[in-house]
């Protein structure tokens, strides 16, 4: 498990944070001048180049979002210029973008932070920006909220495999249907009925806590406090629940690490979000008490499994089943070894997660829980320090990713393996490096004592 070190601070972190964003600054540089844009997306690194593989254009805004996040953190212009020229030029498509649940990675970390941004006063305000960031977040909310499913307890955005899918991802992505509905956007089917996008956001956070989240009551043999499944399969015929599934992970017994990251980000900022909202608007789902309850029992119960299950440094290896595992020894009791010949650590997870921890320990502590709260604080800085240092910051100029080790997709064989090397090792992804920058920029601001970083500060 984690070695959580309690005497860590958020300042112990600056002189890290200084050098990261250089290094942060240089990658996404070589990006803008290098990448090959009629390949599409870049996604992942090959021998530290950009390239593109997938099955969705899910990942380019992480890349114009990175630029938003370095202007923000930096405040050096042509970051800005980058983000926001280039989410002007390519970004359209991906607010009707009808077959992906991704709509809150793409559109928010574009849109949404350089809306915020204006919030904020670190961007001129302007009066058709504005209009206009605001218009392409209310849009993408709409086409997400439109991808649902009706399920016997309610229902949930589906991801791109079908109607019968729910990816415990999406949990974070769906920030686009709450800042859609927050700026007031009416969502409208046949016969012109109104759909309250609130209710569908709601909705499929309780299904996600419901069975993308393990309890430890017995749903099945390997149940365990915290354990995720990637995909939850239903039958849309009559909307019961059929059986956990995975597609990047292992198998929809074990517990593929990255996404279970997504759920211990997407609750506790949910939380967050929820605390804008008034009782009166909550009444109709059940009430703030009953809402928080399910938000606040997935939050605890998935970061808590991160903690158990993860090395003491912080990093996970990307799957907490994967067959290998069992001869790296106890591997547990010691820090990952992302160059061992059995099986990869993935980064990212620990990139996304950390958020997630950090998220949640501010929340509780905010709360009154200030022992538990302190817990997934400290938990959180851990792992950020851990990453902040090599073998996982890349210091190597000529390598366009900055956070390495990241895995893509390790039952299909997407992820690059080194020459002598046994397993995937040494590579970026967009999403890793995305939530390396945002995650470093959130404990920045605290240190400077600047605006909390939320999602719906865009708001």
């Amino acid at each position: 498990m984690i070695k959580i070190d309690y005497n860590l601070q958020p300042t112990d972190l600056t002189s890290k944070l200084q050098a990261f964003w250089e290094l942060s600054g240089q990658k996404i540089h070589s990006i803008e001048q290098n990448y090959d844009v009629s390949k599409g997306s870049p996604v992942f690194t090959q021998q530290g180049k950009y390239t593109t593989r997938g099955w969705t254009e899910w990942t380019q805004g992480f890349q114009f979002g990175s630029a938003i996040l370095q202007f923000d953190a930096t405040g050096e212009q042509d970051f800005l210029e980058i983000g926001r020229k280039n989410t002007l030029k390519v970004m359209a498509p991906h607010i009707s973008h009808i077959g992906v649940h991704d709509h809150g990675f793409n559109n928010v970390s574009t849109y949404g932070n350089l809306l915020r941004l204006m919030r904020e006063g670190k961007i001129a305000f302007n009066e058709w920006e504005k209009n206009f960031y605001e218009l392409a977040l209310k849009i993408s909310g709409a086409v997400q909220a439109s991808r649902w499913t009706p399920i016997k307890s309610g229902g949930y955005i589906h991801s791109f495999n079908g109607a019968h899918s729910l990816f415990v991802d999406t949990i974070r992505s769906c920030r686009a249907l709450v800042v859609s509905h927050r700026l007031g956007h009416i969502f409208q089917g046949e016969g012109d009925v109104k759909i309250n996008m609130l209710d569908r956001a709601l909705q499929h956070i309780k299904a996600t806590a419901d069975y993308s989240v393990f309890y430890g009551e017995g749903r099945d043999s390997y149940d365990i406090w915290g354990r995720t499944a990637h995909e939850s399969v239903f039958n849309v015929k009559d909307g019961n629940f059929r059986c956990p599934n995975s597609q990047q992970g292992y198998t929809g017994f074990t517990t593929w690490t990255r996404g279970l990251a997504w759920a211990m980000c997407g609750f506790p900022e949910e939380l967050e979000f929820l605390e804008t909202l008034e009782d009166t608007e909550l009444e109709a789902f059940g009430g703030r008490t009953f809402i928080e309850s399910y938000m606040l029992k997935a939050a605890r119960a998935t970061c808590d499994f991160y903690i158990e299950h993860t090395p003491i440094d912080g990093i996970p290896y990307w799957d907490t089943g994967a067959p290998n595992l069992h001869k790296l020894g106890d591997y547990l009791d010691q820090k990952a070894n992302p160059y061992n010949d059995f099986e990869p650590v993935d980064s990212s997870a620990a990139a996304i997660g950390s958020q997630g921890l950090l998220r949640l320990g501010k929340y509780l502590i905010k709360k009154g829980e200030t022992e538990a709260g302190q817990k997934y604080w400290q938990a959180g800085l851990t792992v950020l320090n851990s990453l902040l240092d090599e073998p996982y910051l890349s210091k190597n100029e000529a390598h366009q990713g900055l956070l390495l080790h990241s895995i893509y997709h390790q039952p299909n064989g997407w992820d690059y393996v080194p020459e002598g090397s046994k397993i995937a090792n040494g590579e970026s992804s967009m999403w890793g490096d995305y939530h390396f920058r945002e995650v470093a920029l959130y404990v920045q601001k605290i240190i400077n004592n600047e605006p909390y970083y939320a999602f719906f500060n865009c708001l």
